[in-house]
């Protein structure tokens, strides 16, 4: 999305960012400050540098405002004032050296992007197409085979299906079936009180199994702290004593 930009601004690695990466994303707008925009003194830059500060978001608004950048996003979305300020940098590159980019041509950039050697992924998972037929085709056969409802998302459907493989067809599941098949009488969710009415029968069902989904939840949440816990308690209720660093008398 910013190759093109950070290429023109002689970004050591414009391939591998990612404006996703909030790392990446600080670091690149200190690289800016220092190397191109520096709008701050060197001196003045310290409180931007610190990537790893709770105030950076703080800070990083501050600058933009004392760029005047005229992004204003409610949502505080980094591609929008990323796409400001390397467009800013670039205006300031070519004021600085206007002869750098006499010979840009668009005919050119595709040429040079044409002859870069592209890297080939080993991962055959890589080279699939989730959007074809033959894919989604796959995924609705695999949720049938399962007993998996289908998603009008096919994607969605393949998530399931891998829980249900996680869950049901681990090694570890196979091994101890018991461990995974659920035991007990059945809850009768259709006739438990909601405690609150929506005005309609399909809503009111509907919101009673988000709340058992939402209580499973936070079983499962409570039993993994309880498993954290009991491993902490494993390292400090058993400790080790060096009896050779025991006095006796004075």
């Amino acid at each position: 999305m910013f190759k093109r930009k950070l290429t023109a601004l002689d970004h050591p690695s414009p391939d591998n960012f990612s404006v996703n990466d909030e790392k990446q994303f600080r670091n690149l707008v200190v690289w800016l400050e220092d190397q191109k925009i520096r709008h701050y003194k060197i001196e003045d830059r310290k409180n931007l540098r610190d990537i790893n500060s709770s105030e950076w978001p703080k800070v990083f608004r501050q600058y933009l405002d004392d760029l005047a950048c005229p992004v204003h996003s409610e949502s505080d979305n980094s591609a929008e004032y990323l796409e400001w300020l390397l467009s800013f940098s670039v205006k300031l590159e070519y004021g600085d050296n206007a002869e750098k980019f006499k010979n840009q041509t668009s005919d050119k950039v595709k040429k040079n992007e044409l002859n870069t050697p592209k890297v080939v992924s080993q991962n055959p998972l890589d080279n699939l197409d989730f959007e074809c037929a033959d894919f989604k085709k796959g995924v609705n056969a695999l949720a049938q085979l399962l007993n998996v409802t289908q998603h009008p998302d096919h994607l969605i459907t393949l998530k399931a299906i891998s829980k249900v493989v996680c869950q049901r067809l681990s090694a570890e599941a196979l091994e101890n079936p018991n461990t995974v098949i659920v035991k007990g009488k059945p809850f009768p969710f259709q006739e438990a009180d909601l405690g609150f009415d929506m005005g309609d029968y399909v809503l009111n069902q509907a919101a009673k199994i988000l709340r058992l989904l939402y209580i499973h939840n936070l079983r499962d949440l409570q039993t993994r702290i309880n498993e954290c816990i009991v491993a902490v308690q494993n390292v400090t209720a058993d400790p080790k004593t060096d009896t050779k660093l025991g006095k006796v008398g004075k």
